[in-house]
């Protein structure tokens, strides 16, 4: 893969891309704790599929710029997803992959400019109307814990000790039994330290205060809770210790007539890492339907 600078959206995105640039665009999308490092084992094989292959790393994500605007809602995913599309010189062939907050993100961008994408994978989380209420279960509350800490100034306090461990343990606990040791580290080298440390979170301090979120992105981040009006494929690893699987609800219902879901066994919440050879089947045979 090579590293490229793309502008988009008044930012400058690191993206890892591989892949003709006359293909079609794959845009891959990815979340928190993690880089478009993740995207590792796909890109190869999205480019021999004939696919631009395009990994950036997100706003807030070194070596990808900090927002001078501060701006980190869902909205600001949105825009800054379908403005790549546009800077790469995407068509409507494009199609979009996102991973837990990239999911969120691919939701939103294929609503709301759905002539720039045919298909969208998504994983680790389904569609906010899928989930509704499940997100207070007891169960997915005891998952869910660090959203509501990333809320409290303690936070900045507690996530760089002893070498930003808390990234370690929630790979630990989201992924049981994979090693994600190499993934953790380009975590680290991203996002480990307090300024960006800060910007990683504020998606999470964005999604639940309000006066954070701004009327410009009002449209975008009214269209990541829309159903997906493109055919689109949702994965889920069995195991997922950040998003139950008894959480996600019954993602087909939110997306669009030709969907399909698949859930991987032996894979937890970075399943595209734990089974590569059968995530990237799932993908790549999905694609070329």
């Amino acid at each position: 893969m090579e590293q490229r600078t793309i502008e988009a959206n008044g930012l400058e995105f690191a993206c890892l891309t591989e892949g003709p640039e006359n293909g079609p665009l794959a845009l891959c999308l990815h979340g928190f704790p993690d880089t478009a490092h993740t995207w590792r084992h796909l890109v190869p094989e999205l480019a021999a599929a004939g696919f631009q292959a395009v990994a950036p790393f997100l706003r807030g994500y070194a070596p990808t710029q900090i927002p001078a605007d501060g701006r980190y809602q869902i909205g600001a995913l949105v825009r800054d997803a379908n403005a790549l599309h546009e800077a790469l010189g995407g068509d409507a062939r494009a199609v979009l992959i996102g991973h837990d907050w990239g999911a969120l993100a691919a939701y939103g961008a294929v609503a709301h400019q759905p002539h720039r994408w045919c298909r969208a994978v998504t994983a680790a989380v389904a569609p906010t109307g899928s989930i509704g209420m499940s997100l207070l279960s007891y169960a997915q509350l005891q998952r869910s814990w660090y959203m509501f800490f990333f809320l409290s100034p303690l936070a900045e306090v507690a996530l760089p000790l002893d070498d930003y461990s808390f990234i370690d343990g929630l790979w630990r606990d989201w992924s049981p039994g994979y090693d994600g040791a190499w993934d953790v580290a380009r975590v680290k080298e991203s996002i480990g330290d307090p300024v960006h440390m800060a910007a990683a979170i504020g998606s999470y301090r964005a999604l639940y205060d309000a006066s954070l979120q701004v009327p410009e992105l009002a449209d975008e981040q009214a269209a990541a809770l829309l159903p997906t009006p493109k055919p689109t494929l949702y994965l889920h690893g069995r195991d997922d210790g950040c998003m139950l699987l008894a959480s996600i609800g019954s993602p087909l219902d939110f997306m669009a007539e030709g969907s399909e879901m698949e859930i991987v066994d032996g894979a937890g919440h970075f399943l595209h890492l734990e089974q590569p050879d059968r995530v990237n089947d799932h993908i790549l045979r999905f694609l070329a339907g």
